[in-house]
């Protein structure tokens, strides 16, 4: 069975995640796994340096508080989990999915992220904007790594969700972009969908007469797709975040960190920033 792992913190990006992933869940007929991870610096206290001003019984003393106050720190930090692992759950099953796992981890979340998602078709994910709580949300700072690091499909969430009914494939070749092709011809994800093949380049008609674009169009019409393409002239990381505001546009489908003609679009920290800028979700492929 196709299942999906939904990371939840509580965060004003919670509700999103979880209605993008019932509506990943029921396109798929997938089960979801709800993830929420505590993160070791989310409960540790660290002492300062009191070493010239402590005798070394009143060291103790302070050292023995601060483990007690970790320990608290701890336990509210489960509750809280247990609470927003709850609300989640409930929130999915309303909108319709039948099997939702909840589980609670302690940890670096890179490293439970990449634990968990063999056994997932898709992450979903949110971001972190601009007005979001940055302790409660502290998937932002990761965001980057966890795109990085990731070997599954990510869905990274907008604030809210809207149903999918026109998405964008910015395509430049590249193998992430290759492998973003692969994915929607045999998924049923956004069969139902209008799809829009872009490509950015300095010169429209080499674009047109590209091989493999041609290739990855043709394939996308044979799967099902209503496909339009364009090839527009330009400077790809204006573009294609300007194409992705448009109104009429619901997703954005990208590849990330890849070697090509759109290098500077989508390697280092500007993917990372494009995905955080847009205010339209985004399905990444590495």
């Amino acid at each position: 069975m196709t299942s999906l792992l939904a990371l939840v913190d509580g965060s004003h990006y919670t509700p999103s995640v979880c209605d993008n992933a019932a509506w990943a869940a029921r396109r798929l007929g997938a089960s979801v796994e709800l993830l929420h991870v505590i993160g070791r610096r989310d409960i540790a206290s660290v002492p300062a340096d009191f070493s010239g001003s402590l005798d070394f019984g009143e060291r103790e003393q302070l050292l023995k508080e601060l483990a007690d106050l970790d320990e608290q720190k701890a336990k509210l930090a489960r509750r809280r989990g247990r609470l927003i692992l709850g609300e989640a759950a409930a929130r999915m099953r309303e909108a319709g999915v039948e099997t939702v796992d909840e589980e609670m981890r302690f940890g670096d979340l890179v490293e439970t992220i990449a634990e968990r998602e063999e056994a997932a078709d898709l992450t979903i994910i949110g971001k972190r904007g601009e007005a979001a709580d940055f302790a409660k949300l502290h998937l932002g700072s990761n965001l980057e790594r966890v795109l990085r690091g990731a070997n599954r499909p990510v869905l990274v969430t907008a604030r809210a969700f809207r149903p999918i009914h026109r998405f964008i494939v910015a395509f430049d070749g590249g193998p992430s972009a290759l492998k973003a092709i692969d994915y929607l011809a045999a998924s049923p994800l956004l069969k139902d969908a209008a799809c829009e093949l872009l490509t950015v380049s300095d010169k429209a008609s080499q674009a047109g007469q590209d091989k493999a674009f041609q290739t990855a169009e043709s394939r996308l019409g044979e799967a099902g797709y209503e496909v339009t393409s364009r090839i527009l002239v330009g400077e790809p990381d204006n573009v294609i975040a300007a194409e992705g505001e448009r109104d009429d546009v619901d997703l954005l489908v990208m590849g990330a960190y890849g070697h090509s003609r759109i290098r500077s679009f989508l390697i280092g920290s500007t993917t990372a920033e494009i995905v955080r800028g847009c205010r339209r979700p985004v399905l990444m492929f590495r």
